[in-house]
């Protein structure tokens, strides 16, 4: 999410949407952000904290500018999918105003979900993953990592070397399996997400703010929130409610 410039003529709103099957985690570097859902939630999220919503079997929530901040406002949300045991289960959200930190040496990492080392999140997390952000130094750091877990990086800034590759912004370093540990080397200031997981056991299918397992589910998620149907819910929110597109393949 950007980095963008929130001020009396732009500003940052997406009206009410539905979400199936997944958790939206929300982190800002910077700026402030309102969040709104079909549960009832009104919170308003700043750097340093984390927004997790779970959609469950149906939700829809609304991101909303404050109103009175202006400045910059950056930041990443990542889409953690369900597993069968919970995907078809109620929505909730939750906000943690804090997380744990790790040193890295040069540099430190923030815990957002999962277990980082001996280090664990307070965030909701339904199978084995982790989130972290890590604000870099100049100089090697080093990051544990599980053998079992399938792990990538993402550059927000700066540049960083993994194996002699450079990795910068606007593109994933796909590290696989089988690794026990990470080092990263930066020769400037840079900031970086690592995220892993055990490799899901079964496919998914995504589509537009779906996550689900075959399409005739797609379909009807999308069939009813374009007829307000109360399985989405509503959302207290002044923008405008944006209609799901149809999917590309044949209906029925």
């Amino acid at each position: 999410m950007g980095p963008t410039l929130v001020d009396e003529t732009h500003t940052v709103d997406i009206g009410p949407h539905p979400h199936l099957g997944l958790h939206t985690v929300t982190w800002l570097i910077a700026g402030e952000l309102l969040h709104r859902d079909s549960l009832g939630s009104e919170q308003v999220i700043r750097p340093g904290q984390l927004n997790l919503m779970t959609a469950g079997h149906g939700v829809a929530h609304a991101e909303e500018a404050t109103g009175h901040y202006r400045g910059q406002l950056a930041g990443v949300q990542m889409w953690v999918a369900q597993p069968e045991e919970t995907r078809h289960g109620a929505p909730a959200f939750e906000h943690h105003p804090e997380l744990p930190r790790v040193s890295l040496g040069a540099g430190e990492a923030t815990v957002l979900v999962g277990a980082f080392g001996d280090v664990m999140s307070p965030a909701r997390a339904d199978t084995p993953l982790v989130g972290v952000d890590g604000v870099l130094t100049a100089g090697a750091s080093r990051w544990p990592l599980r053998p079992d877990f399938e792990y990538a990086v993402v550059v927000l800034d700066g540049v960083v070397g993994i194996n002699d590759k450079a990795i910068v912004p606007g593109q994933l370093g796909y590290l696989g399996e089988g690794r026990e540990e990470l080092t990263l080397l930066s020769t400037a200031p840079a900031r970086v997400l690592l995220l892993g997981g055990e490799p899901f056991p079964e496919p998914l299918l995504m589509y537009w703010n779906y996550v689900a397992r075959t399409r005739a589910e797609i379909d009807e998620a999308a069939r009813q929130w374009n007829a307000h149907d109360p399985r989405f819910g509503d959302v207290a929110s002044p923008l405008t409610r944006i209609p799901s597109p149809l999917p590309p393949w044949p209906s029925g």
